[in-house]
């Protein structure tokens, strides 16, 4: 089995990766590239990165000084619809998109140095439960991928999927029982089968092999789904089993409130 800490520093090496990829698509726009729309509703280019470059921020707080990080939480608790739109939209009405490069790319970069120095074992607060660095890692990996195909949408990108897409598909699954509650449901008692295929022919497979309810499809459009950034009818993933169907509808990989989700691209 491989060493604990080998295992977290290669979840942060595809962390950093993630973002390096993220970075190449932004780092030559333009200003009216940086302006774009993305799909999701009233935010830009400039939003998007500015949320990562927040998020980044809060999540090394959370690293750092961790009593600080709780009044983080309180603000959360107190506007829990709108702190992260309101962040997004402060920075990009403080900073150019030249300014708010140059931030993110150092805010990444002392995240990354302050998990790679955090204690084995450590257990680090966030606005759900407490998390292990590994952990924190990949939720970030997770969402910078999800932002960045805000992002490529904008650009009119197609990206490459890459195996760092099991870090997201991975924490869809886990976030399971999440989505139920975040909706006031309660969530299945029995364990689901989840079956994905890469694009390069690797599977992964996660629950009971046996179990009646059952999930199946490409690993990407899984990916898609829990990010919320696809719909269901428009991705090639199959529920077996009217739990696992009603699963699909609700998914969400992220915290937070419940996402509004993406329109079906007939009704776009």
């Amino acid at each position: 089995m491989p060493d604990a800490s080998a295992v977290t520093a290669a979840v942060l090496d595809d962390m950093r990766e993630e973002s390096d990829e993220l970075d190449l698509l932004v780092a030559g726009l333009s200003a009216p590239e940086w302006a774009a729309p993305t799909p999701a509703e009233g935010w830009t280019v400039a939003h998007q990165i500015a949320h990562l470059n927040w998020t980044d921020e809060v999540a090394l707080v959370a690293a750092t000084e961790p009593d600080a990080f709780a009044v983080e939480v309180e603000k959360a608790l107190a506007a829990p619809e709108t702190f992260v739109g309101d962040a997004a939209q402060e920075a990009v009405t403080a900073l150019t998109p030249e300014a708010l490069l140059v931030e993110w790319r150092e805010g990444r970069a002392r995240l990354q140095e302050a998990l790679r120095a955090a204690p084995a074992g450590a257990k680090l607060p966030w606005y759900g439960p407490p998390m292990s660095v590994a952990s924190m890692a990949s939720a970030r990996l997770m969402e910078t991928w999800a932002h960045g195909q805000d992002v490529a949408d904008a650009l009119g990108v197609t990206r490459k999927p890459t195996a760092r897409l099991r870090h997201v598909a991975r924490i869809g699954v886990r976030a399971r029982d999440y989505a139920y509650f975040v909706r006031g449901l309660q969530p299945p008692a029995e364990q689901f089968r989840v079956e994905l295929l890469a694009e390069d022919g690797e599977s992964h497979t996660y629950g009971p092999e046996g179990a009646a309810q059952r999930v199946t499809g490409p690993l990407l459009d899984f990916c898609l789904l829990v990010t919320q950034r696809a719909h269901r009818d428009d991705l090639t993933v199959e529920a077996v089993g009217a739990d696992a169907g009603q699963w699909l509808d609700i998914a969400q990989a992220f915290a937070g409130p419940a996402g509004p989700g993406r329109p079906r691209q007939a009704d776009r």
